[in-house]
């Protein structure tokens, strides 16, 4: 003999306990992952302006030529020097007004990269030291006056605050870039007594 079973739905209470549940879930949790992806955006910033930099030093050796790291504007042919835009160039040439050349080695300003800073960091705040562009010769070491520091923020987080990301705070990077070319990704929240010196530091 067949014995049917019938389905036994949610009751009210039972619904209104999972829905209070899923919203202190939530509660909890937006905090904590809006700060992640502040802070995922600020090192995917700093993490795109050091891959040029490095770039930019790389070709100036492998040419033995100077090859020029600089932030624009925007990438189109409107394009000016700018030191608050994520967009950037290396380029052989000063790219004002060049910007949406493609790449080349031989046409004005003969771009070897670059990279618009709408590509995942809308919301980064850049303040340069030094100007807005690098200038690396071909010993890779770097040529005149121009950036040497570089700092990443969140424009809707605050201020920056330490460096422990189990705290729930943004954390801003910094990229120094020393007279001899090399390049540094440092916190400028952590200390800088010593010794021993933390590396995370900006020293």
């Amino acid at each position: 003999m067949l014995i049917r079973r019938h389905a036994r739905g949610f009751t009210l209470i039972e619904l209104l306990i999972g829905i209070a549940i899923i919203a202190l879930v939530l509660f909890v949790g937006v905090p904590s992952f809006s700060t992640f992806l502040q802070n995922t955006q600020i090192r995917n910033a700093a993490e795109t302006s050091s891959a040029g930099l490095n770039l930019a030093r790389a070709e100036a050796i492998r040419l033995n030529t100077n090859v020029r790291f600089q932030y624009v504007s925007t990438l189109t042919s409107a394009c000016v020097l700018s030191s608050t835009v994520l967009s950037w160039v290396v380029s052989l040439t000063d790219p004002t007004g060049l910007c949406d050349i493609a790449p080349s080695t031989t046409t004005a300003p003969q771009i070897v990269q670059k990279r618009s800073g709408s590509e995942g960091t809308n919301n980064i705040t850049l303040a340069t030291t030094g100007g807005s562009t690098v200038i690396f010769n071909g010993l890779g070491r770097v040529s005149g006056a121009g950036i040497t520091q570089i700092d990443f923020s969140n424009a809707q987080g605050g201020a920056c605050e330490h460096v422990d990301p189990t705290t729930g705070t943004m954390r801003c990077l910094r990229l120094l870039v020393s007279t001899g070319g090399q390049i540094k990704m440092c916190d400028p929240k952590v200390s800088t007594a010593g010794p021993p010196y933390d590396t995370r530091a900006c020293i």
